[in-house]
């Protein structure tokens, strides 16, 4: 098993982190014969509304042709099934099939009573949760430039040409 990593960087510590928790799930999952790919799409259409597929592969972290051949051995596996919107009938919707509704609910017990455990690990009180969310919107803005920012440094100032020079 790797070192937890030294490294002060953001990034870094968070894809080791991430690694190391979609590893866990990983294991979890296998106990329902799932994988984390099929969690995350049955995760999403669990709801019972009914999801078009742009949707569930901005949840499920995957490209449309690889979220597409998933859901073509989901649909095999009779875990859901496609359905025309009813608004929209372009579109198509995912839903869970009862079978599909059993894995659903078997696993989110087991991923959630181990995320639980695994947040009590932290006995943090479900800050780092919270802190994720924060952090994941505020990674959706774009990043400030130097220019932007303030107060600026000397480095900062020196960096940046004066108003009506060329630089």
């Amino acid at each position: 098993m790797p070192s937890v990593p030294s490294s002060p960087d953001l990034a870094h510590l968070l894809s080791h982190a991430e690694r190391r928790v979609v590893r866990r799930l990983a294991a979890v999952l296998a106990e329902e014969g799932c994988t984390v790919e099929e969690w995350r799409v049955l995760s999403l259409v669990g709801d019972g509304q009914g999801h078009p597929m742009s949707e569930i592969a901005d949840h499920a972290l995957m490209p449309a042709p690889s979220l597409t051949k998933l859901v073509d051995r989901m649909v095999a596996d009779n875990l859901v099934h496609r359905r025309p919107d009813p608004h929209d009938r372009r579109r198509v919707l995912l839903h869970l099939t009862a079978r599909g509704e059993d894995l659903h609910a078997r696993a989110a017990h087991r991923v959630q009573g181990d995320q639980a455990r695994l947040l009590d690990a932290t006995a943090d009180g479900g800050a780092l949760a919270h802190l994720l969310l924060r952090l994941t919107a505020a990674a959706g803005t774009p990043p400030t430039t130097p220019a932007d920012s303030s107060p600026a440094t000397a480095d900062d100032v020196r960096r940046v040409p004066a108003q009506g020079t060329s630089g």
